[in-house]
């Protein structure tokens, strides 16, 4: 976080930063290459070091003392100053005496999408409430917006809906919105600990076996509970949507249980499991609909042909094939982020934020109109090799190449500027007390120095 006497300059010195939203599309780009096939080279870019780039910057020569200069920050109404100061402090340094300069500097800057997100995942490993809110912090030097939340899965249910307004409350102090996410019908078992007869009986044969598969279908309790459930999260996060999940549902209990069997039969599903899970996915979206919340689902939900509601976010992360499924997305219609290509739990030795870096949300064939459609992506981090022990230096600064891409104009893909900005933008976040790993060999004019 800038000192408070920087901040406090931000009434003096002159900087345009408009925040307004366009998508644009681009060439073609290859998810799969992941092949990092350049060794950048380390220098001064014109740009010092900021990251992300500013839409149009111009930085003279002249230089100014903070305690003479003068400046103006313009937000539009619906937009948060996070990124304006967020920029700001980026500008600022010491000059040899020590004093804090600027140069004069122009920034025009708005944002290229508006859904610029960073998922956690919580319920495989313990994150204290301090690490979450320090990575908030550093999500907003990184003009990220969207924290999304995945709270619960099979391994843990760490919900306490008297926690989560401190961090809703932060996170739009920083400009970003929390919006939490409940996976149902599969990721579930943790769920099935504090509720009786949520999950479906998994039989062995004709007997049951003593475990459970997804979320039971087929009872009326089941739908009492997510109606109660979801109103109360409807009440406790203040974001307009909640995502649903829907991803990864196992079929092989359902197929073992033979109530299931015989309700499927009842239905006219005849051996399609996946008309079951349409049929819970259909009844749990008219349950949050009641709710007047908008809705996110993973990808399968939409490929199941669930009938979605015209404002549903399609959340595209299946690997195989990105650019058909986007294309057929946007196609019927529905507004989409991509986080395909930016698991950040996948390590591979050397840049690899580089391939981050190269990925293109609007890579895919598809009309103007198609393209608009896509409203940005995220970046993941999912936890079943992370806690707080790595979570922040597997972050930073390889998240930072996603909220480039999301931020910054199409065009802005010089992997030598980036590197150098890139470099420079890890140091300051180390001195702000963030442990991002470095990028290479090289040091920092102030190395972390612990917690």
């Amino acid at each position: 976080q800038a000192p408070p006497d920087i901040m406090f300059a931000t009434l003096k010195f002159a900087a345009l930063l408009l925040a307004v939203v366009v998508c644009w599309a681009t060439q073609d780009y290859d998810y799969n290459d992941a092949e990092i096939d350049e060794e950048p080279t380390l220098g001064d870019s014109p740009y010092g070091s900021l990251w992300p780039l500013p839409q149009k910057v111009q930085i003279s020569t002249v230089v100014f003392k903070l305690s003479g200069a003068s400046f103006h920050i313009f937000d539009a109404k619906e937009s948060s100053s996070g990124a304006s100061l967020g920029t700001f402090s980026q500008l600022v340094y010491k000059d040899e005496y020590g004093a804090k300069s600027i140069n004069r500097t122009d920034i025009h800057d708005f944002p290229r999408f508006a859904h610029r997100g960073l998922l956690l995942d919580t319920s495989r490993h313990f994150l204290p409430i301090k690490v979450i809110l320090a990575n908030l912090e550093a999500m907003a030097w990184n003009k990220f917006n969207v924290f999304h939340w995945h709270i619960v899965d099979d391994p843990s249910f760490p919900y306490l809906s008297r926690t989560f307004p401190q961090l809703s409350q932060h996170g739009a102090y920083q400009g970003i919105r929390v919006v939490p996410e409940f996976d149902t019908p599969g990721h579930t078992q943790s769920w099935g600990k504090g509720q009786k007869d949520l999950l479906t009986p998994c039989y062995s044969g004709a007997s049951p076996s003593g475990s459970f598969g997804p979320v039971n279908p087929m009872l009326n309790t089941t739908y009492d509970f997510m109606s109660m459930f979801f109103k109360e999260v409807s009440t406790v996060f203040p974001d307009a949507y909640v995502h649903l999940g829907g991803d990864e549902v196992n079929f092989s209990c359902w197929k073992s249980n033979p109530d299931i069997q015989k309700f499927m039969e009842q239905k006219g599903f005849g051996m399609d499991y996946s008309k079951l899970e349409s049929f819970y996915s259909q009844r749990l979206l008219d349950i949050v609909t009641t709710t007047n919340k908008g809705y996110m689902i993973w990808q399968e939900v939409f490929d199941n042909g669930v009938k979605l509601k015209s404002d549903t976010i399609v959340h595209v992360w299946m690997g195989n094939k990105v650019e058909e499924v986007l294309q057929k997305v946007t196609e019927a219609g529905f507004t989409t982020i991509l986080s395909a290509p930016w698991y950040l739990d996948y390590i591979s030795y050397g840049q690899d934020w580089q391939k981050y870096y190269r990925a293109e949300p609007l890579s895919f064939r598809g009309t103007d109109t198609q393209k608009k459609l896509v409203i940005g992506g995220e970046a993941c981090l999912w936890g079943e090799y992370v806690d707080a022990t790595n979570l922040t230096p597997r972050l930073w600064p390889r998240a930072s190449a996603v909220g480039e891409r999301l931020w910054s104009d199409r065009d802005v893909r010089d992997l030598n500027d980036a590197y150098s900005r890139l470099a420079k933008h890890r140091c300051r976040m180390v001195q702000r007390g963030i442990p991002a790993e470095p990028l290479f060999t090289g040091y920092c004019a102030h190395e972390y120095k612990g917690v």
